[in-house]
């Protein structure tokens, strides 16, 4: 089965409203997070704001999306986030989406 293309959602690269289904938002959330993080890669607040700020004006909403969605994860203080879900955007080689694997990063 073929995924749907997530950058439907998008106008030159840069998402400017949400879709309407839960499902579509589910897979452009998925899609944003896969192109922003690496898979267990820790980034500060402030980069992974950078990051989201290249495909919305409302970096800082995205980011809370991710969080909330459970896409990202972040540290008690905020400071340390990282990607904790593989999707189907990623690219697992002999792998699937079942074999997670995923730990915080170290201190």
């Amino acid at each position: 089965m073929r995924t749907p293309d997530p950058t439907r959602f998008l106008v030159r690269g840069r998402l400017e409203r949400l879709p309407r289904r839960a499902a579509d938002r589910d897979l452009l959330f998925a899609y944003v997070a896969t192109r922003v993080l690496e898979l267990d890669e820790p980034v500060t607040e402030r980069e992974l704001t950078d990051r989201l700020a290249t495909f919305a004006d409302d970096p800082v909403g995205v980011r809370r999306d991710l969080v909330d969605r459970g896409l990202v994860t972040r540290t008690r203080d905020g400071a340390t986030y990282w990607r904790t879900l593989v999707t189907v955007f990623d690219d697992l080689g002999d792998a699937d989406a079942s074999d997670e694997t995923v730990t915080p990063p170290s201190s």
